[in-house]
C-alpha cells in the first residue's frame, strides 16, 4: 500500500486534505490525523470492518479498547449513556474541558461496535481541539475511533514524519497538521457518584488535564494499576503495564545514586532541565543528552517535547541504554512519569 502525506499549510490545501480524509473515512479506510495530543489513526467508529483495520495496521491486541472522538457535543448521546445521577457533573466537565484532551468513560450505546470497546460495556469519548481534526470530524459527522498512530506499545507520534516511520505502507493517508500542541495523550477519567456533592474522579490515565485541574469538580482517585490491567483487560487505553516503549532499553532513575555506568556501554540521557546541580549530567560521558525543558524546568513544555525527544534518542545508533531523569510528580509531570515507567517496563522489545 502506498501511504500519501497531504499538507494543511494553506486554506486550499486544508480543504483538499479534509475532503480526501472524509472520502476515505466514508469508504471504510483508516487515516492518520493530527490532534492536540498526539497523531491518531482514525476510522469510522460505527463500522467494525473499518475499526478492524486500525487494529491490523497498529498490530494492536483486541483486548485494548479505543477512544471515540465526537464531531459535536450533541453527538455524545449517540455513543454513550449519561447516568442521570452524574449528568450535571458530566455537563460541567464537558462545558469546561471540551473540546480538549479529556476523555470520559461512560456506558456505551448499541451504536458502538464491541470491537471498539474490546467487549467492555463502556466507551471512552472526547472532542479534539485540533483545528484540522475538528474540520474533518464535522465534515464526516460520525463518531471517529482514533488511537495513537503508531504500532502497538511503541512511542506515540507527535508529527506526521513520526507517523510515517511507524505506519508507512500500512495506511493510505497521513494528514500533516504540524507538531502536536500538547504532546501527551488525553487524560482519561471515570466518574462515580459519592455521598457528598462532588463525584469521585478515577484517573485511569494521566494526561494534559491534570488532577489539579480536575479537583475543583470532583474527588480525585488515581488508578495506575489494578487486577484488570494485570489480566490484560484494561478499562481504558494506555493502562497496560508495558506501553510507550522505545526499542532501546530505558531506565528511569529515582536519584543520581542509582546509576553506575558499566564499562564499554554507551548511554544517552533524557534530562528534565539540563542543570548540573540536579546531579545527572556528570554521572558519565553521555553519548547524547536531550533536555525536556531547558533551564528552569517547565512541566507543560516537558510534556510537549517528551515523545519527540524520546523518539530521537531511540533512533540513535550504538546506544545501549537510555537513562531518564525523574520529573516532579505534579501537574503534567504525573503524566510524564506514568509514561516513563511504562516505557521502562516495555523497552528493548
Amino acid at each position: 500500500m502506498l501511504t500519501e502525506i497531504v499538507q494543511t499549510d494553506t486554506p486550499e490545501a486544508t480543504r483538499a486534505a479534509v475532503n480526501q480524509a472524509v472520502t476515505l473515512l466514508h469508504s471504510g479506510e483508516t487515516v492518520a490525523l493530527p490532534t492536540e495530543t498526539v497523531y491518531g489513526l482514525a476510522a469510522d467508529a460505527t463500522n467494525p470492518v473499518a475499526v478492524a483495520k486500525i487494529f491490523e495496521a497498529k498490530e494492536r491486541p483486541a483486548f485494548d479498547p479505543l477512544i471515540v472522538h465526537l464531531p459535536s457535543r450533541k453527538s455524545l448521546h449517540e455513543v454513550a449513556e449519561v447516568p442521570a445521577e452524574l449528568e450535571a457533573d458530566i455537563t460541567r466537565l464537558i462545558e469546561t474541558f471540551w473540546p480538549g484532551p479529556l476523555t470520559i468513560v461512560l456506558p456505551k450505546t448499541a451504536l458502538v461496535p464491541d470491537l471498539v470497546t474490546s467487549g467492555l460495556p463502556t466507551v471512552g469519548v472526547r472532542m479534539s481541539d485540533h483545528a484540522v481534526f475538528k474540520k474533518i470530524a464535522r465534515a464526516f459527522d460520525r463518531p471517529i475511533a482514533a488511537p495513537s498512530a503508531n504500532r502497538f506499545g511503541r512511542i506515540s507520534p507527535t508529527s506526521a514524519s513520526a507517523v510515517q516511520e511507524e505506519l508507512d505502507g500500512r495506511i493510505p493517508l497521513i494528514v500533516d497538521g504540524g507538531a502536536c500542541a500538547r504532546g501527551l495523550e488525553s487524560t482519561i477519567i471515570r466518574l462515580e457518584k459519592s455521598r457528598g456533592p462532588k463525584p469521585f474522579f478515577h484517573i485511569l490515565r494521566a494526561g494534559p488535564i491534570t488532577a489539579e485541574d480536575l479537583k475543583k469538580y470532583g474527588k480525585i482517585v488515581r488508578e495506575e494499576h489494578n487486577e484488570a490491567v494485570e489480566a490484560n483487560a484494561p478499562e481504558a487505553p494506555g493502562m497496560l503495564a508495558s506501553h510507550y516503549a522505545p526499542r532501546t532499553p530505558l531506565r528511569l532513575l529515582a536519584s543520581p545514586d542509582e546509576f553506575v555506568p558499566q564499562p564499554g556501554l554507551r548511554y544517552a540521557l533524557l534530562s528534565y532541565r539540563g542543570q548540573k546541580k540536579d546531579g545527572y549530567l556528570g554521572l558519565t560521558d553521555w553519548a547524547e543528552t536531550l533536555v525536556l525543558s531547558p533551564g528552569s524546568g517547565k512541566l507543560p513544555e516537558a510534556g510537549i517535547r517528551f515523545f519527540h525527544l524520546l523518539r530521537q534518542l531511540d533512533q540513535l545508533e550504538d546506544i545501549d541504554e537510555i537513562i531518564a531523569e525523574p520529573v516532579p510528580d505534579r501537574g503534567v509531570g504525573a503524566a510524564i512519569l506514568e509514561r516513563l515507567r511504562k516505557a521502562a517496563t516495555g523497552s528493548g522489545v
